[in-house]
Order: structure tokens, then C-alpha cells, then sequence
């Protein structure tokens, strides 16, 4: 009897080990709220947070937009460009990228609570139909919008969309008693990234990139045509304010000045191996003089175009220190069309250096104010208050450049602030000088659309004594008169009117022709050329 017990202790044993295992098991999973599944699994943690608060927290949550909301504040952490974009946001965030967007093709003022149209883009939607600048939109979709209603963010709304989708406008012509109704089939509208191609004198050629995107190249290209039948022999490539774009456009324009073999960019990351973009010798252009004009506002790509020209000793960078912007984002795109821009390596000039300004990943706060403190150190007026501490480099011919904040151009241009006054900035701020263009535009419609030339155009708004019309009309818009201040700023508000004119009586590339008539960035860069 004895002997059968002994044989059943081991049984005992094992039967009261596994009982214990599975006593365990339910009080770690059923009280402890998985603590340890989740703490051994850092990965998972996310994910399981998420289901903990889906399953067990007091109020409903609606777990997708607690998603959307956290996202962004994740990749903030990791630097100021890895950024989370929404899927209804996706579309506009890559319009400039594109070179093109869905819609009817105006541009428009908002005056008086009315929708203006102050001109019709060529070969969109609205040009087809018969829409005319100067219309005022009275109604949209047989719905009154006009009023306190109307803002920038809902006409776009309201006139954007997607191709081969159709929207009515009803508008008030000046020209017939009674409103005219279109039916407009949303399309796709062309935005050029190449606005200014023309000839500054017999034989400098210049042209201004507002973006690197998708159409970019070609637009360069034709651009160069256009002033190859012209005779130029030398280019005044103008990238001030332009932020950037795709990588690969800048390297193929590079590759159209330099000779076989230079190296005109290359990425590296954690993940990623060093890239060599070297440029083929095919370029039809490798022993033009050129100049580089940049500015605070050039990034990204700028900086790799204007990086490749200056250390490879192939052109002459002219300007203001560019904002820094070295980090290479590549697209993701999630199931439900949103995507995020993650950072995935550095990009580096031929000399080797990086042009990524400093950053702290989690505070955009100072990276934001950067170029607010490079005015307070007096960077914008003086070359001698640029503060560079990155690494010393060399240019192909050995001239010393400098790492870590931009690209230094060897020719400093500073900012001018003659005729800079709280009038003028006042009246710049609260839109009056635009109003007023706009106004003087709709105003005079029949005699401005005679002079088709910008020559034409200039020479007739010269003699309208534009300065003191705008000072009364600003007057009768609530900004009382300062006529000391008014003499102080008449170059400058006399420029900023017959700019904005300029531009909505012919085009974009009319407006920045003039503007750089009596431009110092273009003075110097003359010079440099000579």
C-alpha cells in the first residue's frame, strides 16, 4: 500500500506545478492589465496602448482620430521635416510638386466680400468657357456667396476639386446688364516653376525657379531654348525664395553646366548607403558663365544646385546665406492615402559638407525663429555677422566653404530697408497695396489691356502718379495719411504698385522683370558676369 502511494507523489507533483502555471497565467493576464506583455514588447507598445484604450477606457474614444492626432507629434521628435500629412491634405501638399492642381484655373481676389477674378489661367478650364478677368463671382452652385461668408480657404474650397467634376458660377460682368452663368468642368490647371525667362541685356540671358517638382527640368530646358534663339552667352539663374523641391530635378540641371565626372550631390543615412550623382557630359552648356542668386528663403534643392555651382568653382553664388535645409525626405504612403515624409539620410555637397542648420529633435521653437535671430544678430545687413560653426571645406579650386547652416554665397548682397517706414509697413500688412493694385486694375481695365508690352505698360503707369492715388485710397480704407512718411517710402510703395499691376495686366514674368530692373542682387550679379 505504501509502495502505490510513492508511486503517485511524482503524479501529485506535476498535476499541482501545471495547476499553479495556470492559476498564474490568468491573475498576470485578468489583473495585472498584461503589464509585462507590454513592457517586454517596447515595439508593441503603441499598438497595445491603443487596444487597452479601445477595450477598457471609461468614455468611447474614437481611436482614429487619436491616430491622426499622434502621429505628428511623433515624428516631431525625430527632426522638423519628418512630417505626417492626412489624406484629405495629401493632394495639396504635392500641387507645387506636380507642376499642376485640379480646379477651374483663376486667380482671385477677395474685395469688398465679393470674389474677383483677376485673371484667367492660360489653357485651364475657365479660359474654355469664356471666364474674363474682372468678373465678380456672385454664386456657386446656384448658392448667393457673397458677404461675410466669403474667405480665401472657402472659394477654394468651393472651386477646387476633382477632374472631370463640374461646378456653376454665376458673375457679374461690367459689360452686361445681367449675370452670366458658366458651367465649368474641373480640370487640370498648369502651375509653371520656371515664371521669368528673358533677356536682360544683349547677351545675359536670366531665369527664375520657384520650385523643383515634376515638371521643372523640361520648363528649364525650353527656358534655355527660348533664349539660345535670343543669342545669350551668359545665365543669371535666379533661385531666391525657392524651397526646394525633388533632389533629382537640381542634379539634372546641374548636369547641364558641368563638364564629365563632377560631383554634384550625394545622400547617406543610418539605413542608407552613401549615393554618388555625378554629372554624364552631355550638357550643353558646360563653359557658360553663369550666376547663382540665392537668398534665407532658398532650401533644399536650391541649396544643392547652388552647392554643386560653388564647389565645383563653376559659377558665382550671389546673396544672402540660404536657410539649411540638408535632410533627404522620402514619401510613405499608408492604405488610406495619408503618407508621411520621413527623413532617411543627409545630403552633402561635392566638398563633403552638410548644410543642415542645427536642430534639437522635439523643438521646433528655436528652428522655426532662426531666421528671426539671424536679423537680430545683423546677418541680413552685414556679411561679418554670419555665425557659422560647422567644419571648414574646399572647394575644387581650394577656396575654403563652410559646413553646417546653408550655403554662404561668395558675394553678400544685404537687405534693403531704404524707405522701409511703419506707414509702408502698415499698409503692406493690412493688404492695402494688393487691394489697391487690384482696384486700380478693375478700374482701368480698357486702357491697361492697350498696352500689351511691359515697355508700354511702364511707361504709361510712370505718368499716373500711382503714390498719391494709393495714398487716398488708403486714407478712405481707415490708414490715416502721413505725408512725411509717404515722401520717405514713395520709391518703395511706387514699386510694390506697379508690381502688383504689372502682374495681374500681363503675367507673373512681366512682374519680376520689373522688379529686377532697379534690383541690387542684379546689379552685382552683372558685375560678377563682366
Amino acid at each position: 500500500m505504501k509502495t502505490v502511494k510513492k508511486r503517485f507523489v511524482p503524479l501529485v507533483v506535476a498535476l499541482g506545478i501545471v495547476i499553479g502555471i495556470l492559476i498564474g497565467s490568468f491573475y498576470a493576464n485578468h489583473f495585472s492589465g498584461r503589464r509585462l506583455n507590454i513592457i517586454n514588447n517596447s515595439n508593441n507598445k503603441i499598438s497595445n496602448l491603443l487596444l487597452l484604450v479601445d477595450d477598457q477606457y471609461v468614455d468611447t474614444v474614437n481611436i482614429d482620430s487619436l491616430v491622426e492626432k499622434s502621429l505628428p507629434k511623433i515624428l516631431k521628435e525625430l527632426d522638423p521635416h519628418s512630417v505626417y500629412i492626412g489624406a484629405k491634405d495629401v493632394n495639396d501638399a504635392m500641387q507645387d510638386l506636380k507642376g499642376s492642381f485640379s480646379g477651374i484655373g483663376v486667380r482671385f481676389n477677395i474685395y469688398k466680400d465679393t470674389v474677383r477674378i483677376v485673371s484667367v489661367i492660360k489653357g485651364g478650364p475657365s479660359e474654355h468657357v469664356g471666364l474674363k478677368a474682372g468678373d465678380r463671382i456672385i454664386a456657386v452652385d446656384g448658392e448667393p456667396y457673397v458677404g461675410k461668408s466669403v474667405s480665401n480657404e472657402e472659394t477654394i474650397k468651393k472651386l477646387k476639386g476633382e477632374a472631370g467634376t463640374q461646378v456653376r458660377v454665376k458673375v457679374k460682368r461690367a459689360a452686361s446688364a445681367k449675370p452670366l452663368e458658366f458651367k465649368i468642368v474641373r480640370g487640370d490647371v498648369p502651375v509653371p516653376t520656371v515664371d521669368a525667362v528673358y533677356m536682360v541685356n544683349d547677351e545675359t540671358g536670366y531665369i527664375r525657379i520657384s520650385s523643383f517638382g515634376e515638371t521643372t527640368y523640361p520648363e528649364f530646358l525650353s527656358a534655355l531654348s527660348q533664349l539660345r534663339e535670343q543669342g545669350f552667352k551668359k545665365l543669371i539663374l535666379d533661385l531666391r525664395g525657392n524651397l526646394g523641391g525633388y533632389m533629382n530635378t537640381a542634379v539634372q540641371i546641374a548636369n547641364e553646366f558641368l563638364p564629365q565626372g563632377r560631383l554634384i550631390v550625394y545622400t547617406k543615412g543610418r539605413k542608407s548607403r552613401r549615393e554618388d550623382y555625378r554629372s554624364d557630359g552631355r550638357g550643353s552648356y558646360q563653359h557658360m558663365p553663369v550666376v547663382v542668386l540665392v537668398d534665407e528663403s532658398s532650401a533644399s534643392a536650391s541649396e544643392i544646385l547652388a552647392g554643386a555651382f560653388q564647389d565645383n568653382d563653376r559659377g558665382t553664388v550671389i546673396g544672402r546665406r540660404t536657410f539649411g535645409k540638408g535632410l533627404v525626405q522620402v514619401p510613405i504612403e499608408f492604405p488610406d492615402g495619408s503618407m508621411i515624409r520621413l527623413t532617411t539620410a543627409r545630403y552633402y555637397t561635392p566638398s563633403g559638407r552638410c548644410v543642415q542648420k542645427p536642430y534639437t529633435p522635439g523643438d521646433e521653437e528655436d528652428y522655426d525663429n532662426d531666421l528671426l535671430l539671424r536679423a537680430e544678430h545683423g546677418e541680413y545687413y552685414s556679411a561679418d555677422s554670419i555665425r557659422l560653426h560647422g567644419p571648414k571645406f574646399k572647394t575644387r579650386l581650394g577656396r575654403t566653404v563652410y559646413g553646417g547652416g546653408g550655403i554662404v554665397p561668395d558675394v553678400f548682397v544685404p537687405r534693403d530697408t531704404l524707405g522701409f517706414t511703419s506707414y509702408f509697413k502698415e499698409a503692406y500688412l493690412a493688404g492695402l497695396i494688393n487691394s489697391f493694385a487690384y482696384a486700380y486694375v478693375d478700374g482701368n481695365r480698357k486702357v491697361l489691356e492697350k498696352k500689351e508690352t511691359l515697355a508700354a505698360l511702364v511707361a504709361y503707369l510712370k505718368r499716373q502718379n500711382l503714390v498719391e492715388q494709393f495714398a487716398r485710397f488708403a486714407e478712405r480704407e481707415g490708414l490715416k495719411r502721413r505725408n512725411r512718411m509717404i515722401a520717405a517710402s514713395r520709391k518703395l510703395i511706387e514699386n510694390f504698385l506697379m508690381n502688383g499691376i504689372i502682374y495681374d495686366v500681363l503675367d507673373l514674368g512681366a512682374a519680376v522683370e520689373y522688379s529686377n530692373s532697379n534690383d541690387p542682387f542684379m546689379e552685382r550679379a552683372l558685375e560678377a558676369l563682366k
